[in-house]
């Protein structure tokens, strides 16, 4: 059994007032005693790195820290931007191992084996969860990533979120590991034990989706170059998106591709995040030609629906006392002015629960999903809220 228990601080200039009040919050002599095995997950708004926050609250816990950067995130009834939230997790009979690669510069699958060795190596058994921090890359596909680490672990569920932060080029989305942080390095969080898993991934609803599909004709890596043998931009107007006259598609981060790529699999969600002078799409992740394609439309009704939906078949589904939620920064954007409408649907559906949680925004999702078969499959997402309890 795994207990757990939350901190926030909203002080992100003084360090030192920020460590004192999560021990204070965390209570760990008192009510929060700590078990045998303990670790805790993390997320804050960037600023918290500058002002040196981040590794006052890391040095100051008796356990490793794990997470992201983000741009906005909840802590078991608290909501906010700039905020530094924290899930403990301690257990008897769970044990915990987390590990962090080294600098990813390539697509190679060598140092992913190292990094799952390496957190391998203090467990006394096979995992049973995978929890994956990772780093916002333009050059490495979350995709390639995700495969390489179901191949050397044999398929551990691995569920997890890429680091993002509110600067418009990202440049302080980092992977937080115990005080330090990192743009280019991986960092994964096992579980051994009793962990019992759910899963739950949230897109957009039928209604939301343009009735046309398409064939993916040929694509490379994460571009979308032709869809049913025609350029991809000629596909998006022909079902009404509109053209800028810098050549974009206006509100392109409010139009998700819905991918099926025709295995048994539910269809997955991709953000679409710019046009090439060629008339191709750049996508969130890898497309696969011989893929069906379908055009979604987010506003932040939809979003919030769909979010709240998602959540109440996760409560339903498990008798678990934890939860974890990312959710795409693009579901944020698309918010607008009432960005944290999502955060707040959940805080109202958990308000009446027992439930710890932590929730983050992310540049990218991880999550198991079924493979048609009764297995599950990892898989990579976005533009998705997708949720574990355990």
């Amino acid at each position: 059994m795994i207990k757990s228990f939350s901190a926030f601080t909203h002080e992100v200039d003084d360090a030192d007032a920020a460590a004192a009040e999560i021990i204070k919050q965390l209570d760990l002599n008192g009510k929060n005693h700590l078990m045998k095995h303990t670790i805790g997950i993390v997320s804050c708004f960037a600023d918290y790195i500058d002002s040196g926050v981040w590794t006052a609250v890391a040095e100051a816990l008796p356990f490793e820290l794990w997470g992201i950067t983000t741009i906005a995130s909840a802590s078991t009834g608290i909501i906010g931007e700039t905020m530094l939230s924290i899930l403990v997790l301690t257990s008897d009979d769970v044990s915990f191992s987390a590990a962090l690669s080294e600098p990813i510069m390539e697509a190679s699958e060598e140092p992913f084996k190292v990094l799952y060795e390496k957190a391998l190596s203090k467990l006394p058994g096979k995992p049973s969860l995978m929890l994956t921090f990772s780093p916002l890359f333009s050059k490495l596909s979350i995709n390639f990533y995700v495969a390489c680490m179901s191949k050397i672990s044999g398929g551990v569920p691995n569920f997890g979120a890429v680091a993002m932060d509110h600067n418009h080029d990202y440049h302080e989305a980092y992977v937080l590991s115990n005080g330090k942080y990192s743009k280019n390095q991986f960092a994964v969080l096992l579980m051994h034990g009793d962990v019992s898993p759910s899963f739950h991934v949230g897109t957009i609803s039928d209604e939301k989706v343009f009735p046309e599909k398409g064939i993916v004709t040929a694509a490379q890596g994460n571009i979308l170059q032709m869809v049913n043998g025609k350029p991809a931009l000629e596909y998006l107007l022909s079902l009404g998106l509109t053209q800028g006259d810098d050549g974009q598609i206006l509100g392109i981060n409010s139009f998700p591709i819905i991918v099926d790529h025709n295995d048994g699999t539910m269809p997955v969600i991709q953000a679409m995040l710019a046009i090439t002078p060629e008339g191709h799409v750049v996508c969130g992740e890898n497309v696969l030609e011989g893929s069906t394609l379908s055009i979604g439309a987010f506003n932040p009704d939809e979003i919030v629906a769909t979010s709240g939906l998602t959540l109440k078949k996760a409560l339903a589904a498990a008798n678990h006392h934890t939860v974890l939620v990312y959710s795409c920064i693009s579901r944020y954007f698309a918010l607008g002015y009432d960005s944290l409408k999502e955060l707040e649907q959940l805080r109202k559906q958990m308000a009446d629960t027992d439930i710890n949680y932590i929730a983050a925004y992310a540049g990218g999702e991880i999550c198991p999903i079924d493979s048609g078969e009764g297995n599950i499959v990892n898989r990579s997402h976005s533009n998705s809220f997708i949720i574990c309890t355990f």
